[in-house]
């Protein structure tokens, strides 16, 4: 097998929540070899663990922070999760860090950024997207913007977005040979995936009017959700004509009979008539229905459970999938692919300090000196 893409990459991930595991995930699952930096003594509820160790340092006692500094200085990465001003607190300011270490890329993930509005404010996902002005435009007409999860801004704003960052500095390193400090803030990067909608705002082609109304909002009868007749969902995203045109045979509609497509005022009315046609058949008919129709019509599936009721799939290309598949690694490299994930077997479980000893050694401390680390209570080594 090819060596994975970052296999000469060595990372240190100081433990924070979502979206800094997340990136250190991400680089692991491309070969990096990634290590966590934990605490001493706390319990870890973070699941994104797969391909990593974990050393337990206890930096508030500068025996920690000397081997942790040590480390570092044969890191390529460096994974701050926390507030601005934190790391510089703990006596890893990034500017001495890069004295240690010219070509060591620091990448710090922050809610609200290093330096500037509410840099220095607590959030969460909901608030940066606020911020960001992306809630604002998502949700139903005459309703409260509806949070997507908080996959948005800390996985793909924040997480994703630092990994991109990272890689361009390794890239970059290569022609100059130095690293670099990478403010990889959950708004700002949010707002970046936003660039689409903001710009066709702005300009008047879409998102013009009150949330809910527009045409990739919900607003359109083509571009929405439907309630099928066993409670569940069908997504409509006929956009062109000729998409526009199977979607309307599909569902036995007369398009002769029917308003133009993109006739706004009739669009609520469209939007009523075509959810009193979907919870006419289950989701497993409309499945079938639609199954190698270029409709833009596909079941909300679920990772949990198949559709109920609908039949194998012969020709997959062609066919609607009946379940969700678990994540796995992208893109898809052709010649140095990720690591596939076995979930059946993977255990998403990462005990803090399970690789303490051999972690150390393995940066150039002594046995003794990783020894003396564990007994004055500097490190933590987990018994298994």
């Amino acid at each position: 097998m090819s060596l994975l893409p970052l296999s000469d990459i060595v990372v240190l991930e100081l433990g924070g929540l979502a979206p800094v595991p997340y990136a250190g995930m991400i680089l692991a699952d491309f070969g990096a070899k990634v290590i966590r930096v934990d605490r001493p003594g706390q319990g870890s509820s973070d699941v994104l663990v797969r391909n990593k160790r974990s050393v337990a340092l206890d930096l508030k006692k500068p025996a920690a922070l000397r081997a942790l500094r040590q480390m570092i200085k044969k890191a390529d990465v460096l994974l701050d999760p926390f507030r601005p001003g934190v790391l510089e607190k703990l006596g890893l300011d990034p500017q001495f860090l890069l004295e240690d270490n010219p070509r060591l890329i620091v990448a710090r993930i922050s809610g609200f950024g290093q330096k500037g509005s509410a840099s220095a404010a607590a959030g969460h996902d909901i608030n940066y997207l606020a911020t960001a002005g992306i809630l604002q435009m998502i949700g139903r007409e005459g309703e409260a913007p509806i949070p997507p999860l908080n996959v948005l801004a800390d996985f793909a704003g924040g997480g994703l977005i630092c990994v991109m960052g990272i890689l361009m500095s390794l890239i970059e390193r290569e022609r100059s040979g130095k690293g670099q400090i990478i403010d990889a803030n959950l708004t700002s990067g949010s707002s970046y995936l936003s660039t689409f909608p903001f710009l066709m705002q702005k300009f008047g082609l879409d998102f013009a009017d009150k949330r809910g109304t527009n045409l990739l909002d919900g607003g359109a009868p083509f571009y929405r959700v439907y309630k099928t007749k066993d409670g569940r969902y069908m997504s409509v995203g006929a956009l062109e004509p000729q998409f526009y045109a199977q979607l309307l045979k599909g569902m036995g509609l007369d398009p002769d009979r029917l308003p133009d497509q993109h006739d706004r005022n009739q669009w609520p009315a469209m939007s009523k008539l075509f959810a009193e046609v979907f919870v006419t058949k289950t989701q497993a008919e409309w499945t079938h229905l639609f199954d190698g129709v270029d409709a833009c019509c596909a079941p909300v599936l679920s990772f949990r459970e198949p559709i109920p009721g609908a039949s194998p799939v012969i020709d997959p290309a062609k066919q609607w999938p009946r379940q969700a598949l678990p994540p796995q690694p992208a893109p898809i490299l052709s010649r140095t692919p990720a690591r596939e994930v076995d979930y059946d077997s993977a255990i998403p479980i990462l005990t803090p300090g399970e690789h303490t000893a051999e972690v150390l050694e393995q940066f150039g401390l002594t046995k003794d000196e990783v020894s003396a680390l564990i007994s004055s209570g500097a490190a933590f080594k987990a018994k298994l």
